[in-house]
């Protein structure tokens, strides 16, 4: 199915998840490509999703990062000009262009750690050398992800990487985890969600998008998306609840 109008057909899925999730994560790239109509769609839905459930997080995949200044600037418009809450950054720029995003403590930030993309090794896993041992480099940013933030600044870790997702839950132990690549890039839901959680079973989301956006490609889809979202959460209350870590419902 085609779509046509890009917010009416966000609005469908909103209105037909929104009592079910935690968060939403739009991203920039599939509204910037359409031009000015793409971005009144991306306010539109961020509108919405404001409307349907104050306690939703709207996170902006935005993969911002600059020199201090500009980040500073794209925090002000991801912030206070989007509405939104956290936003995925991509910390190459180092501390100052991390800071800028997680200054203010209402607003979170999550770091573009490892991918769940195939080319994600060429660079996040080359050795670096640092305090004396030779270590990824992912999971050297992890470390220094823990020293930057004052609770609110997370990590984006790939559901296509189970090992390397645990080694930064233990690197991160309270630290947010953002775990996309479930569903369509095929990332494995149980790994993710024992490796990602904390202790206490919490602070990871676990992020579906193609496989809840485009599970059925006819005018059904808002009811498909529905029972996608039932049969994932269903799926990681089971894993949580099998762990010990399950929440009181």
């Amino acid at each position: 199915m085609p779509i046509k109008d890009v917010f009416r057909f966000n609005q469908s899925i909103i209105d037909a998840t929104s009592d079910l999730v935690c968060a939403y994560k739009p991203n920039f790239a599939f509204y910037e490509c359409l031009g000015l109509d793409g971005l009144v769609a991306l306010e539109r839905t961020v509108n919405h999703i404001r409307s349907q459930s104050s306690d939703v997080i709207i996170i902006g995949d935005c993969k911002r990062g600059d020199i201090g200044p500009s980040s500073a600037a794209y925090a002000d418009a991801m912030f206070q000009t989007w509405g939104f809450d956290a936003v995925t950054i991509n910390a190459w720029g180092g501390k100052d262009t991390v800071e800028a995003f997680v200054s203010d403590e209402k607003y979170g930030a999550f770091i573009w750690c490892r991918g769940s993309n195939p080319g994600s090794s060429d660079l996040q896993d080359l050795v670096v050398q640092t305090d004396g041992a030779n270590i990824p480099l992912y999971e050297h940013l992890a470390t220094k992800s823990t020293e930057w933030g004052q609770g609110n600044l997370g990590l984006v870790v790939g559901a296509t990487v189970p090992e390397q997702l645990n080694i930064v839950r233990n690197l991160c132990p309270a630290s947010p985890i953002l775990i996309p690549g479930i569903g369509a890039q095929g990332g494995e839901l149980k790994a993710s969600v024992l490796y990602g959680v904390d202790t206490h079973g919490r602070s990871a989301i676990i992020s579906s998008s193609r496989g809840i956006l485009y599970a059925s490609s006819g005018k059904d889809y808002p009811r498909v998306a529905r029972e996608k979202t039932l049969e994932l959460k269903s799926e990681i209350n089971s894993i949580l609840d099998e762990a010990g870590k399950g929440w009181p419902r």
